[in-house]
């Protein structure tokens, strides 16, 4: 099976998980199989969390919280590569305010339907979710300022289109601010090879400087990565059991190797 078709199904059934009462977060019972606690826990405050539908909270698999990081200013246009069930997508609409507009894209029917409800619940209007993927990014040139994504874009088996196509819908000046895993220094090629692992978004990480070049050929300038969370060998045990891994093995091997990060950059002006 593909990598796209891996994570379309994995992430199907993390929606049907919340639409049936359950939870698509690592530390709930129902666990997206290959999701790991260590890097989804933790990200949103109460105050955030009480302004949103409770299946946006339970569907939410990200690594950081963009919402929190990105200068998002009112009247602004943003874009959330990878939506899901809505979460980033209904917090920053209520930062945009009524005259600015966000847009959630998403490849996965069953997410984007969760999102819709999300958005039905949360009585928000200012808000479209698309159906797509993030390296055809289905909106016109030069239509947005500001691209949010949350653990996404590792996703992407092409990587380099994925940042053409944000450079691309942003409007000059826009501004490119994601959280993402990324890697610091070698990792073991079995970890990267394992597919589940990267639909846990760990083994489709970067290079902390491979993302920075990928960004500055994208075309983007004033490219920043600030770590926010930095795993060590028991987080690594938590988020490689269960995945046909020899964690004793393998664990000393990327200790501090991993790390959430939030990822800045800017589309020159005009």
């Amino acid at each position: 099976m593909q990598l796209k078709e891996v994570v379309r199904e994995k992430y199907g059934e993390a929606a049907l998980r919340v639409r049936l009462g359950g939870s698509s977060g690592c530390g709930a019972s129902a666990r997206l199989e290959n999701c790991c606690d260590p890097i989804t826990s933790n990200l949103y405050d109460a105050a955030q969390t009480g302004s949103v539908p409770e299946d946006a909270m339970l569907a939410s698999l990200g690594c950081g919280n963009p919402t929190a990081l990105a200068e998002l200013n009112p009247g602004e246009t943003v874009l959330d590569l990878g939506s899901g069930g809505g979460l980033d997508v209904l917090l920053s609409a209520r930062r945009v305010g009524p005259a600015g507009k966000v847009y959630g894209i998403d490849m996965t029917d069953e997410m984007l339907s969760l999102a819709r409800d999300n958005q039905r619940e949360a009585g928000v209007e200012n808000v479209e979710f698309l159906k797509g993927e993030i390296e055809r990014i289905p909106l016109p040139d030069n239509s947005v300022d500001v691209i949010i994504s949350n653990c996404v874009i590792n996703l992407s088996g092409d990587k380099d289109r994925v940042l053409r196509e944000a450079f691309r819908v942003l409007k000059p000046g826009g501004r490119f601010a994601v959280s993402d895993v990324v890697t610091h220094g070698e990792v073991p090629s079995d970890v990267r090879e394992n597919m589940l692992l990267w639909v846990g978004c760990i083994a489709g990480a970067l290079d902390d400087y491979q993302y920075v070049a990928k960004l500055a050929r994208a075309g983007f300038e004033r490219i920043g990565i600030e770590p926010t969370r930095v795993y060590n060998i028991e987080d690594a045990r938590t988020f490689l059991a269960g995945q046909g891994v020899d964690v004793d093995a393998i664990a000393p091997r990327v200790e501090g190797k991993f790390m959430s990060a939030f990822i800045r950059a800017t589309k020159p002006g005009v």
